[in-house]
C-alpha cells in the first residue's frame, strides 16, 4: 500500500510541476489572449497541489 501511495505522490508532484512549467511558458511568451488558459492552468495547479497534499497525508498515516 505504501509503495502505491508513494508512486501516486510522485506522479502528482510531476503533474503539478508540468502544469506550472506550462503556465510559465505561457507567461514567457507573453500571450495576450491567454488569460482564460492561464486561469485554467492555475486551477489545475491548485487542484493538483491539493491532491498531492492529501496523498502525502495518506502516505504518512499508512506508514504510521
Amino acid at each position: 500500500m505504501t509503495t502505491f501511495l508513494t508512486v501516486l505522490v510522485g506522479l502528482s508532484m510531476f503533474a503539478t510541476l508540468g502544469v506550472m512549467l506550462a503556465g510559465m511558458v505561457g507567461l514567457a511568451r507573453n500571450e495576450t489572449a491567454g488569460g482564460a488558459r492561464s486561469n485554467k492552468l492555475m486551477r489545475w495547479r491548485v487542484s493538483l497541489q491539493g491532491l498531492t497534499l492529501v496523498l502525502f497525508l495518506l502516505l504518512l498515516m499508512a506508514r504510521g
